[in-house]
């Protein structure tokens, strides 16, 4: 019992000791500290700042008003470190309370990390071309992202085919390099690569401008967008890169960040510019002048002239103001593992021409969870449905060929029908009131994945992918219209789509000592695509009420077609970047495509890039230079190609044809094309060289690129004999060249309260075709725009989009030798055209030449954005210098026939008294001779975007429950510094085909916009 005592009484002693010694081990001193966080430039606080004592656990986050506080037992002084998303990172000394920290911007980190095919990269470790749209631009209202590109990258030329609400663009990066096949680039969104080729998901019933595939994607989603221009940077993509590839990032949850934003916007749009035309009663001058030539009865009296007035305004009639609207509601929430983002959008924009118009609703939802330290998922899941009502083909030509004497309705309020004073032209008004021409297109975009960290720096990725689209299209042109054939005309379509994706690579970064690292990729992808078309019409119904909804109840039976292809790829792609010491990257790229459009003997293409960049601002005799903060040199080159053409283009086919025999009709089949084993690739050898400077701590930041592209093996379809019972054959003939320059400088001009920066791009391009085959010089395509005599040619030495026509040479004067005249009825005040060949005649074959192309000389624009405390302005102006554009519309309706509509120059007309012109006398020949005459500058100046913007200071936002809010009103294409005479200097009527660019028949013409818009974050 003793015993046990005396063993309790050591324990509660030695535990009693212990206490005392804990307690003399542990601090008595407490601090506390509180204190106030703001940035830097506008002495705004800063909401949820991390601060940390340094060497410890200890941490608290700034409240609506910027401040923190805490108590700890560490002793005054210590350090601090203070973080924040976008801004640099602080450590400080502090040695007493308050305090006040403030917090600058870090440019540097969030332009850092690069976007680059299957991954990022840091910048400064990037050996290719790349281009990224600046954030400036990306918050501007647009409907479609390819329409950022426009003056927002270097190297890209970007033109609005039309102006139709939801059209596509035609974007070009370093120039064309292909004449039949796809020149578009390759569009990645969210790692699903998409093409978007004019009319690629189109079913063909309706008429006018296809509808832009890229307008199902929501701009206000967008992330990122990154351009790869140099063969090093696009030959990731192999086959489909010869073209540059856009990677489009959305945007995705963040960690501990929680928000709901609402983004909208409403404005009014109104037709750029209006083309003066004749009115009535000088319309009736001219028509008397015209039937006078001809020695015909004139067909007003001078007091029928005085009484024509001004008539009828066709175009005032057909253009009107129109609305352009759009709603955006995203929510992002994010936590240690799950990080995800849910947004939905309703847009809207009416046409400035009646009765058309373009709508989406689309939504997203992007997740991101790390089931494990080393495992995590992601997808990226997008749905839209559009609905256009499309503007017919050859509406606007109507709306300029209509003559003014014609009114819009008759006495009893119908529509007239058409005007017929030599041509017949039907009433734009009925026809875009009456006609139904709509198409409606569903879009669903799925990319998911998984990856696994396996061991230290060796990840594997796959995904899985599809896209699905679904168009269906109506047409109806009710009996009462002049188009319409006996009884009305109805045809429907639809096209379905389907394709998927599979993607599988591995990825090892690997840093070794201090000086080597090391990056490589592996992997093989695999993609699909099946589709399905069908077409289906009638005409001479009974009825008009149920327009395309009873075709069987027109009696007369459109035959109806159905077809269906599919095509897939296959790819070995590997990529291994190697750095030494942070001064010398290496970049090695190879990719093997196998694609299932060539023939059975050139299937496979190979695809090798290298590229070296050296970061000179990391060598000894630099790294004291306080003035240059970077200073890299970029040398690559290496083989890209292109494969897109239609399916089926390389194997025998048969197509159908029904055959007579005793009066019956019998189905059959004959040879549509020969099978070409050999048709192959489209490559693309590219050479480029590089620089990225920084000056002054970043406050100057230039790129500079100078390239050089040839495409070899062109895919063309060639004629052939008529005896093989065909007219051509797609082969692998011909090379075109594209050489040129690439500047980007952006500049930090103030900081402080008052912040302004500029953006600076500037390019120019040369485009050359080098051979289109042994024994053939030239080709001259036909003008899909109009049935008379070709506008363009494709001719070894000279660019793509030539014009190929007369040279002007004035007006016949009396007294002249009309002999050698082209046309029939010359006499004086006739045009007069150039004998190239001074043979003393005036021929096609002869006296034709190449006068100008649609090529620009340079592409520039300019980007000047001001902040003054809450206040910010933008203004963006885009130019194009020395492209030249084909007015068809001046050649057709200067005629001066009085058939049709004319241009108010026909004022200015050759009379016996008015012989200092260049305008021609009236006389009735329907046909136009196509010159130089009409072969216009298409240089403009445009200021793209005007934006003012208020952001409440966030202590009133907090007020309001709001984590910001910013109001603003904005202005595109307000202002046009042109020379040409049309619609709008940004035309291109033939969309996304190489052949015949810049060729002006009457477009739908491009719009101004007035709006104002909100974006609140709560």
């Amino acid at each position: 019992m003793k015993k046990k005592l005396y063993i309790l009484s050591f324990l509660t002693i030695f535990m009693i000791s212990l206490g005392i010694n804990a307690q003399e081990t542990t601090p008595l001193i407490q601090s506390k500290l509180e204190g106030t966080i703001v940035d830097q430039i506008t002495n705004e606080p800063i909401i949820g700042a991390s601060v940390n004592i340094k060497g410890t656990t200890h941490g608290v986050q700034t409240d609506l008003d910027g401040k923190f506080y805490f108590q700890t037992g560490q002793k005054l002084p210590y350090t601090l470190i203070v973080s924040f998303l976008g801004y640099k990172t602080k450590e400080l000394v502090v040695n007493e309370s308050p305090v006040h920290i403030t917090l600058s911007a870090d440019v540097q980190e969030l332009t850092d990390v690069l976007i680059v095919g299957y991954g990022t990269q840091k910048k400064k470790d990037y050996t290719g071309s790349l281009s990224s749209i600046p954030t400036e631009l990306k918050s501007l209202p647009t409907l479609s992202v390819d329409r950022l590109l426009q003056g927002g990258i270097s190297g890209a030329q970007v033109t609005q085919s039309s102006g139709q609400p939801g059209a596509g663009t035609s974007v070009r990066i370093r120039g064309g390099t292909s004449i039949i096949a796809g020149n578009e680039p390759l569009y990645v969104i969210d790692g699903f690569p998409v093409y978007n080729g004019d009319g690629a998901v189109d079913s063909g019933v309706t008429s006018g401008a296809s509808i832009n595939p890229l307008s199902s994607l929501n701009p206000a989603e967008i992330e990122s967008i990154d351009v790869l221009k140099d063969a090093s940077a696009t030959a990731i993509y192999g086959s489909r890169g010869a073209n540059g590839v856009i990677l489009i990032t959305t945007k995705r949850g963040k960690k501990g960040q929680m928000s709901v934003t609402y983004d909208a916007y409403y404005g009014v749009q109104n037709v750029i510019n209006t083309i003066p035309m004749l009115n009535a009663e000088q319309w009736g001058y001219l028509k008397n002048d015209a039937l006078k030539d001809s020695g015909k009865a004139p067909l007003y009296t001078q007091e029928q002239l005085d009484n024509l007035g001004v008539g009828t305004n066709w175009q005032d009639e057909a253009f009107t103001s129109a609305p352009i609207s759009s709603q955006t509601i995203s929510v992002t929430s994010g936590s240690d593992k799950t990080r995800l983002l849910v947004s939905g959008n309703y847009f809207k924009q009416d046409g400035v021409l009646i009765n058309s118009g373009f709508n989406r609703y689309s939504g997203r939802l992007n997740v991101d969870h790390d089931f494990t330290p080393k495992f995590k998922f992601g997808l990226s899941l997008s749905g839209s449905i559009t609905n256009a009502d499309v503007a017919p083909d050859g509406v606007v030509q109507n709306i300029l060929g209509m003559v003014p004497v014609v009114p819009v309705r008759d006495a009893n309020g119908a529509f007239t029908a058409n005007s017929s004073y030599g041509a017949a032209v039907a009433n734009p008004i009925a026809t875009m009131t009456l006609q139904i021409n709509e198409t409606n297109t569903t879009r669903f975009l799925f990319n998911g994945f998984g990856e696994y960290k396996i061991i230290e720096g060796l990840t594997a990725r796959v995904s899985l992918g599809t896209d699905i689209i679904n168009n269906k299209q109506n047409r109806y042109i009710p009996s009462t219209l002049y188009e319409s054939p006996a009884g009305g005309s109805a045809s429907k379509g639809s096209l379905s789509s389907v394709g998927w994706l599979n993607e599988n690579t591995l990825s090892y970064k690997k840093k070794i000592g201090e000086k080597h690292a090391f990056d490589i990729l592996t992997g093989y992808t695999q993609q699909k695509t099946t589709s399905e078309v069908f077409r289906a019409g009638s005409s001479n119904f009974a009825s008009d009420e149920f327009t395309y909804n009873n075709l069987a109840s027109g009696t007369v039976i459109t035959t109806p077609m159905s077809s269906a292809s599919e095509s897939s790829l296959q790819s070995f792609l590997t990529r291994i970047n190697y750095g030494f010491d942070d001064r010398y990257l290496f970049t090695f790229t190879v990719r093997a495509d196998g694609s299932s459009r060539f023939g059975s003997s050139n299937k496979w293409g190979t695809f090798p890039s290298a590229a070296f960049a050296w970061n000179i601002s990391n060598e000894n005799f630099l790294k004291n230079v306080e003035q240059i903060s970077s200073l890299k040199l970029r040398l690559s080159a290496g083989l890209t190609g292109n494969q897109e053409i239609s399916p089926y283009q390389s194997i025998a086919r048969l197509s159908y044809y029904p055959y007579v025999f005793a009066n019956t009709l019998v189905p059959g089949f004959a040879p549509s094309s020969f099978e070409n084993p050999d048709l192959g690739w489209e490559t693309t050898t590219q050479y480029n060289i590089g620089t990225d400077v920084s000056l002054f701590n970043n406050r100057i930041n230039l790129t500079a690129d100078v390239y050089y592209k040839k495409t070899e093996d062109l895919l063309l379809e060639v004629p052939i004999p008529y005896t093989s019972g065909l007219e051509s054959a797609f082969q692998n003939l011909g090379s075109v060249e594209n050489k040129g320059i690439e500047i980007g400088l952006k500049t930090l001009n103030f900081v402080g309260d008052f912040e302004w920066t500029t953006n600076f791009i500037y390019s120019a391009n040369r485009n050359k075709v080098l051979s289109l085959g042994e024994g053939t010089d030239f080709f001259i395509p036909v003008n899909p725009a109009t049935t008379t005599t070709p506008s363009g040619i494709v001719k070894v030495g000279e660019p793509l989009g030539s014009f190929y026509m007369y040279k002007f040479d004035g007006l016949f004067q009396e007294g002249d030798d009309f002999s050698n005249s082209p046309l029939a009825n010359t006499k004086a005040g006739s045009q007069k055209f150039k004998d190239l060949n001074n043979d003393g005649k005036i021929t096609q074959a002869d006296d034709r030449t190449v006068v100008g192309n649609s090529e620009p000389l340079f592409l520039a624009s300019l980007t000047n954005t001001f902040r003054y405390k809450n206040f910010d302005l933008i203004i963006f102006i885009n130019s194009s210098y020395g492209n030249k554009i084909f007015n068809r519309s001046a050649a057709d309706y200067e005629l001066g026939t009085g058939f049709t509509g004319a241009y108010a120059t026909l004022l200015d007309r050759w009379t016996p008294t008015n012989t200092n012109t260049r305008i021609h006398r009236a006389v009735e020949d329907p046909s136009a001779t196509l010159s130089d005459r009409y072969v216009e500058d298409g240089s403009y100046i445009r200021f793209k975007n005007i934006s003012l913007g208020y952001t409440l200071p966030k202590k009133i936002a907090s007020y309001l429950t709001l984590s910001s809010a910013r109001v603003y009103i904005a202005g595109q294409n307000l202002i046009t510094f042109t020379d040409y005479s049309g619609y709008d200097p940004e035309v291109n009527r033939n969309g996304q085909a190489a052949l015949n660019s810049g060729v002006d028949v009457g477009v739908y013409p491009g719009t101004k916009t007035i709006l104002g818009g909100v974006s609140v974050t709560f």
